[in-house]
């Protein structure tokens, strides 16, 4: 063996597990470690000379350095020293293994163990790479091993996803988590905790935290939604409205966090419904005042739904059914008759929040006898209200307490006076702001005017952008960063990015000082034309290689995508907000935002000012979208058909087959199917595109045909028509087309008994649709690879792959078992054979996170080189 390497082989290079352990003394436990590997469809690597005398260093050294996790088993044994040898084999494997190997430590019970072995395993103990787990019995022992290698394999996975990319998370992964506070929450344990109580009892389905712009609503829900966590075993969900200013888009925006998927074929109240059936979820609603005409809402979906729970902050109360109203309260401040001790201002939340946030701007500021009084007349002048101490507390850089408090004592009660149509505490809160703007520079000041024109957050390219013109063209950096300097506006890293935002209430401030120079329409032009521009831009590159990419960097700006089309609508430039709306057709088809879409159209068609036939024949077709998947009727063929018509008269032949195509899908919804009608409308549609040379939409047009030839029992015809539209989707580089073709080839083969290249088309399709996050497409994914696993005779992937895929389609709502999920019949075959291992597999499924399923589904896959998929 000297001078050579030797290779362990084995039949796919799968991920190898290295097994060591006494052999005799933990037979039983080597089988369960054995099945519990093979059942992760890993390989395990047992050598069984590796605990005897005189073991062969030099093999067992060459299968430890070609393994990839290291398995080690300890009874009570220490295991046999061979003469002219120093320690066991057992510890000489443990020696061995790479010290950057992960490494799972099992260690049976016992109170009669060799010294050597109790000294081996306090060394372990301190290993940094080892998990030291104990058991009693062998079965117990081969479930461990099964739930630890899924969770070290979900891990790698995420690991090597954050090193494959540098664009950070897509979108879609961020949406719905609980923000990370910017800074510390100070004076909020009382609340939490009484917050908190109220959620835990159970009693009240929607608990709303009520008070003024600036109070710290918002900041108290996301300490709430951290401190509540283990309360909700299914998930705590972090929805923000603020730029959500029409009622009807209270739904679509929950959809999105919740990762329900709007496709337009169930009404969308309905799938968010259906989805959280069953779920004990919280979903906070952050800012739900400018909508609260859609509260009722949410009594139908709690409805529906009776274990989710919501948490809203909110201006006002919603008055709904079910609503327990919590007041948030201002920080308290000390009294104005105590005496101004450093020690008992500090006692004071609103001072304490003062010295912090003074600390975060000028490092060397401390509270001392001489400013200790300045500090709390300073909290008690702005109410102990927390935005306005935060705002005062960013000038000690240039102020010092006493002269803060005096500029306070002379300005902030003919502010307040000005401002009588607003409650005191709003009042207050508005003169605080209009205080410290006032101290900006007048570049600052118009910089802040303009910048509310933007959604929850923008990038500082999308500044620089809407700066022409400006005063502070010439100044972006400094003057953003004086901003930021004087608590306006906030930054942050998010999707690999620096982001900047504006709290609500200053936005809103902002937009009236705007509205007031008279600039608010000079400036949300600015602003739609800037995110136009990136639609053209980005556009292309929604079909294609750089699909992937595009996707995340237009779901890291929906915000201002929704700001943009409102603004374009706003500003009287309709066809610009249609063709808007068109080009973004792929974006909403592959993130599911078309009841979103669908309300913009409806406001064109209905607003009575004049469009273009393009623009006319756009909103027809985004209105008819919804109704064709839900409600199909007459009328949507009709509809369609005037679609088609109008794009064609205004010259846009692509646009018109595309809309002859969703009208000849539209009849294959039918109970009635006009089997001959609907195919020669897909077929004239799909030669359209082919001569036009639209091969996304021609792919799509393809596998519509192959559907049809489906439902009249025509698999040949149908698995041909699927392959040509995977092989558009293979040849163009699409992940979109290969997934959506690609499942529907799976399937036909695997009805036709091709299980081998039925399983590779299927781990294809799970690998895209991971790196387009589309959630959609890895469940029919899932299900096959479930389906194969139960084909070949492994009970516990079969179903614990089921489950994952069951939970995915309750959460993205998608409800067409019966048609489309091709494991329910080798389901069902092997459940009556193995019953136990099937339903052990749905119970670890049903703990699964959907990375730890990847791993279950694709445990060969490669995960530190080539393309490594997107994470959910």
């Amino acid at each position: 063996m000297t001078g050579a390497t030797s290779v362990i082989r084995t039949p796919d290079q799968r991920i190898r597990v290295f097994v060591s352990s006494t052999l005799r003394e933990l037979a039983a436990e080597r089988a369960g470690a054995r099945a519990a590997i093979e059942r992760m469809g890993l390989a395990p690597v047992m050598f069984e000379l590796g605990a005897r005398p005189h073991p062969p260093r030099e093999l067992y050294r060459s299968y430890l350095a070609q393994s990839d996790i290291f398995v080690g088993i300890y009874g009570e044994s220490y295991g046999w020293v061979a003469p002219d040898e120093q320690i066991s084999g057992l510890q000489d494997e443990y020696d061995l293994a790479p010290a950057s190997m992960p490494k799972l430590i099992y260690i049976k019970a016992s109170d009669r163990r060799d010294e050597r072995l109790t000294a081996l395993i306090a060394r372990i103990q301190a290993d940094d790479h080892a998990a030291y787990l104990p058991f009693r019995t062998a079965d117990e022992l081969e479930e461990r091993i099964a739930d630890d290698l899924a969770t070290l394999l979900a891990e790698r996975f995420d690991a090597s996803r954050r090193g494959a990319s540098d664009e950070g998370e897509p979108a879609e992964a961020l949406a719905g988590r609980v923000p990370v506070p910017y800074t510390r929450t100070i004076g909020r344990e009382e609340d939490v905790h009484r917050v908190r109580e109220l959620l835990a009892a159970g009693a009240d389905r929607l608990v709303s935290l009520v008070g003024p712009g600036g109070i710290g609503k918002s900041r108290l829900a996301i300490e709430v939604a951290r401190e509540s966590s283990e309360l909700f075993r299914d998930g705590v969900y972090f929805v923000l409205l603020e730029g959500v200013l029409e009622p009807g888009l209270l739904l679509p925006t929950i959809a999105y966090a919740l990762g329900v998927r709007d496709s337009g074929d169930v009404d969308l109240e309905d799938r968010i419904g259906r989805a959280l059936e069953g779920r004990r979820v919280l979903i906070v609603l952050d800012n739900f005042e400018q909508i609260v005409d859609a509260a009722p809402v949410l009594v139908r979906l709690y409805t529906a739904a009776p274990l989710a729970t919501f948490l809203v902050t909110s201006r006002v109360v919603l008055r709904i059914r079910g609503e327990q109203v919590y007041e948030v309260e201002a920080l308290s401040s000390p009294g104005a008759t105590e005496p101004a001790t450093v020690h008992r201002a500090l006692r004071s939340p609103a001072v304490a929040l003062f010295v912090d946030r003074a600390q975060a701007v000028r490092p060397d500021f401390e509270l001392t006898d001489r400013n200790v009084a300045d500090v709390a007349s300073i909290c008690r002048r702005l109410d102990g209200l927390p935005l306005a101490i935060e705002l005062a507390a960013a000038k000690i850089r240039a102020l010092n307490p006493a002269a803060i408090d005096q500029r306070l004592e002379k300005t902030l009660p003919l502010l307040t006076a000005a401002s009588r149509d607003l409650p005191e505490r709003h009042r207050t809160m508005r003169a605080a702001i209009d205080w410290s703007v006032s101290l900006l520079p007048d570049v600052q000041r118009e910089m802040l005017d303009d910048l509310g024109v933007f959604a929850t957050r923008f990038a500082l390219d999308a500044v620089e952008a809407v700066a022409a013109g400006r005063s502070w063209a010439d100044q972006v950096l400094d003057a953003l960063g004086g901003l930021v300097d004087a608590s306006l506006v906030k930054q942050a890293d998010l999707g690999g990015r620096s982001t900047f935002s504006l709290l609500a209430i200053v936005r809103e401030y902002a937009v009236e000082r705007l509205g007031a120079r008279g600039e608010a329409d000079v400036m949300r032009a600015a602003h739609a034309d800037y995110y136009a521009g990136l639609v053209r831009r980005t556009s292309p590159d929604l079909r294609g290689p750089a699909q992937p990419a595009a996707v995340r960097t237009l779901g890291l700006e929906l915000s201002n995508l929704r700001a943009a089309v409102r603004h374009l609508v706003q500003i009287d430039r309709l066809d610009d907000a249609g063709d808007f709306a068109w080009n973004l057709l792929v974006y909403w088809w592959i993130s599911g935002f078309f009841s979103e879409v669908r309300l913009w159209m409806l406001d064109l068609l209905g607003s009575g000012r004049p469009i273009s036939t393009r623009t006319h024949a756009i909103a027809v077709f985004f209105t008819m979208w919804g109704e064709m998947w839900q409600r199909p009727s007459n009328q949507v063929i009709e509809g369609l058909g005037e679609a088609s018509r109008l794009f064609a008269q205004s010259g846009d032949a692509d646009a018109a087959a595309m809309a002859l195509a969703a009208r000849g899908s539209t009849r294959m919804r039918f109970p009635d199917l006009d089997m001959a009608a609907a195919e020669a409308e897909l077929v004239e549609a799909r030669d359209a595109l082919h001569g036009l040379g639209d091969w996304w939409a021609e792919a799509l047009a393809e596998v519509a045909l192959g559907l049809l030839a489906m439902a009249r029992g025509a698999f040949a015809e149908s698995l041909e028509r699927f392959e040509r539209a995977s092989a558009i989707g293979v040849a163009e580089q699409d992940a979109f087309t290969r997934v959506v073709a690609g499942n529907n080839v799976a399937r036909v083969r695997l009805l036709g008994g091709d299980i081998e290249t039925a399983s590779g088309d299927y781990r294809t399709t799970l690998e895209l649709s991971a790196l387009l996050h589309y959630d959609e497409g890895a469940q029919y994914s899932l299900e096959g690879i479930s389906a194969i696993a139960a084909l070949q005779g492994d009970a516990w992937r079969a179903g614990a792959l089921a489950a994952v895929a069951a939970s995915i389609r309750q959460r993205v709502g998608v409800f067409d078992v019966d048609g489309f999920a091709a494991n329910v019949q080798p389901l069902t075959a092997i459940r009556a054979t193995a019953p136990e291992a099937v339903a052990g597999g749905e119970r670890a499924g049903a703990e699964m996170s959907i990375a730890e399923a990847y791993a279950i589904a694709l445990p060969d896959t490669d995960a530190e080189g080539g393309q490594v998929p997107a994470t959910w």
